[in-house]
């Protein structure tokens, strides 16, 4: 067994544990707004998350993927020491944030990461532009669009049912926020498990196990591997992450968290559309700030809501540097 073979099994390895910690850290935005209406129970809702997570390779395209895999940094110099630069930095930084509680991006932590190493091997002319700027340009995109989506929807929908008695709209829409929360999950594993899916291929058309094409293919035991990975991380959970979106944020109620996670699922589902990836944890915040102020605007905790936008504006530049120092001591080392 060659020493190449041995190197790439060993960073497809640490890429999946990236997309557990994806799950992982991302488990809240999944399931923070169904637990804290308490439809579900927290080990329920990780299931439900979960099983909708792992089968959303049945809905979506690969072009997420192909944006991570070919788009952000030139093709020709990816390598095993940039890839492992760029899971180094990714996986600190979601687990400095999830420690902290900080429902930070593992999406932008995955672009500064490749960015950080790349540029310590080839400077700034082997990152491409248009990629970076359409994924730096979704950061402000998706919470907003999530909070706007979800101020229209609650609007319609608390005047569609202002004369309806509150029992009777607390049943319904416990049962509406069971397939809310499902198109959220499938939204979430459909673009956050495909980035894993783009650095794997990445590496592997670099040590030339896969031939570089066009349409930047994706073989099925990676799909699977991928959306496996997320999924289990989701049933693992982030306790600490789901107390700040569930609660810090704002009190929420189950016509309040199907208007979230519906607005959120189709910002997803857009920008998956797309090839775009955007934050998931961006995007169900600024829905549930965008809900939680239909009510009043002092019912959402913004002292909190400037706490994780200070964790976004820094996650990029922070992951980046964990990732260039990683590249450098791998290339000093082996």
């Amino acid at each position: 067994m060659d020493s190449l073979f041995i190197a790439v099994v060993c960073l497809v390895g640490l890429a999946l544990l990236f997309d557990f910690l994806n799950g992982f850290h991302d488990a809240a935005n999944s399931i923070a707004t169904i637990v804290s209406t308490r439809v579900l129970s927290p080990k329920h809702a990780v299931i439900w998350a979960a099983s909708f997570n792992f089968i959303a390779f049945l809905v979506f395209n690969h072009a997420v993927a192909k944006t991570v895999g070919k788009g952000i940094v030139d093709i020709n110099t990816v390598d095993s020491y940039v890839i492992f630069g760029a899971l180094v930095g990714a996986c600190s930084w979601n687990l400095l944030t999830w420690y902290l509680g900080l429902p930070s991006s593992s999406s932008h932590a995955l672009m500064g990461g490749l960015v950080g190493a790349a540029m310590v091997k080839g400077g700034t002319e082997v990152l491409i532009g248009s990629g970076i700027r359409k994924t730096l340009i979704f950061i402000v995109v998706s919470p907003v669009l999530g909070l706007v989506l979800a101020l229209v929807m609650g609007v319609v929908v608390y005047r569609l049912f202002q004369h309806s008695a509150p029992a009777k709209v607390d049943h319904w829409f416990r049962k509406g926020q069971l397939l809310s929360a499902a198109a959220y999950s499938l939204g979430h594993g459909g673009n956050d498990a495909q980035k894993t899916m783009g650095i794997i291929v990445g590496l592997l058309v670099s040590v030339n196990y896969l031939p570089q094409t066009e349409d930047f293919k994706i073989p099925l035991w990676v799909v699977l591997s991928c959306q496996s990975a997320i999924a289990l991380g989701t049933m693992g959970g982030g306790w600490r992450i789901v107390k700040t979106l569930g609660h810090k944020i704002s009190k929420l109620r189950p016509i309040d968290g199907f208007c979230a996670e519906s607005a959120a699922a189709a910002t997803l589902f857009m920008s998956s559309a797309m090839g775009i990836p955007v934050s998931t944890t961006h995007t169900i915040t600024g829905a549930i700030m965008g809900i939680g102020s239909i009510k009043r605007f002092n019912a959402v905790k913004w002292g909190v809501a400037g706490q994780i936008v200070w964790a976004w504006i820094l996650t990029i530049p922070g992951s980046a540097l964990v990732s260039a120092v990683a590249y450098w001591l791998a290339v000093k080392v082996f």
